[in-house]
């Protein structure tokens, strides 16, 4: 074990758990960059855009796909593709990272109605629940148009939950039946369809669009991707001009994402497994509560116990000074996530911190 050595309240060793998204370019990332062929994207000429796109249609089982900057252009653009009417309505959960983290572009910027449906503890939405919401055309004069209904998978918020490929086809079902349209949030779709042992293009079939996040679990440092149909993807490459994420020589940046492709999602089982030992040990430790058989993927929330005296901030300011970052998520709540710089003696170091910051007692992992 590296042990901890502090001089002078310096750190030698950090922990980063406070997401996925913090992860390094690898040196094979940065070669492929260095090394990249490229062009000028926004005129359809940069090779390797070509071929990130190319390959994540292919894995994705969509006709086509599209480089953007990140997940939330990535959903705004997807839903505006299917909304492209002024008055539309989109049904999305109540917890969905569309609702709650991405500023209310839909909203803002595309008049896209937002129809809240609660998810379940894990992650779902009720599908009588999801019917009930879809607007009676017969009310056209009063309501707006329901015109889509979007899933997230994995869900964050509800722990990193996995919807099934059932769950997803009978979503999918229902959205043909009343004809709407379907998009997947899968900022998280590959931890999902590792943890679900699916091949992901299954997994997202009954999709219309889905949006694949390259900077989380997969350790690329840039950006996300779209698929859909070739008629969805050419809707969709006229908004990403709209909203200013036409990049030229993008290739730099795609580059790192076929790196990661090709080394990072073979490793997601891994950071699930190492999810499920920090969990149960944290389980164990005095103040402390996780739901470990929530616990599917690499995220992990945590709260604090009346009799632990400690509130998320304070524990973790002493987390802090020996070098591991976390979440803060609530008064008394905090959420930790795994990915693949986060080795299995930095989940022991961890747990050593936690024990020690809670108890005053370090083991042996965190002399």
């Amino acid at each position: 074990m590296v042990a901890e050595k502090q001089h002078s309240k310096m750190v030698t060793r950090t922990v980063d758990l406070r997401s996925d998204t913090v992860t390094k370019p690898t040196e094979a990332m940065r070669a492929a960059m260095a090394n990249a062929e490229v062009d000028d994207d926004v005129l359809g000429y940069d090779p390797t855009a070509s071929r990130l796109e190319t390959e994540m249609a292919k894995i994705m089982g969509k006709e086509a796909a599209l480089f953007v900057p990140s997940g939330t252009m990535g959903n705004l653009i997807s839903v505006l593709v299917h909304c492209d009417i002024r008055g539309s309505e989109v049904i999305l959960g109540h917890n969905s990272h569309i609702h709650i983290y991405e500023n209310g572009g839909i909203s803002t910027l595309g008049g896209v109605h937002p129809r809240t449906v609660p998810n379940n503890k894990d992650g779902t939405m009720d599908i009588n629940l999801i019917e009930a919401a879809i607007r009676d055309p017969r009310g056209g004069l009063v309501y707006p148009t329901t015109r889509l209904i979007c899933l997230e998978n994995s869900q964050a918020n509800c722990g990193g939950r996995c919807l099934s490929v059932e769950y997803t086809d009978r979503v999918g079902e229902l959205a043909k039946k009343h004809g709407l349209k379907l998009h997947i949030d899968g900022a998280r779709i590959f931890n999902a369809a590792v943890a679900l042992g699916v091949p992901v293009h299954r997994l997202v079939q009954a999709a219309d669009s889905v949006s694949v996040c390259l900077s989380k679990g997969l350790g690329a440092p840039v950006g996300s991707v779209i698929v859909g149909s070739k008629s969805f993807i050419a809707k969709a490459r006229i908004l990403r001009k709209t909203l200013g994420g036409g990049m030229r020589q993008v290739g730099i940046l795609c580059a790192a994402a076929l790196v990661a492709l090709q080394e990072n999602v073979g490793k997601l089982e891994d950071d699930h497994k190492k999810a499920k030992t920090l969990a149960e040990g944290l389980n164990q430790i005095k103040g402390l509560r996780v739901d470990v058989a929530a616990v599917e993927t690499n995220i992990i929330y945590l709260d604090m116990l009346d009799d632990s005296k400690f509130t998320a901030e304070n524990l973790s300011k002493s987390l802090e000074q020996h070098g591991v970052l976390v979440m803060l998520e609530g008064p008394f709540s905090i959420r930790i996530v795994l990915h693949h710089q986060i080795s299995a003696s930095d989940v022991q170091y961890t747990l050593s911190c936690f024990q020690q910051a809670l108890t005053g007692v370090q083991d042996e992992n965190g002399n």
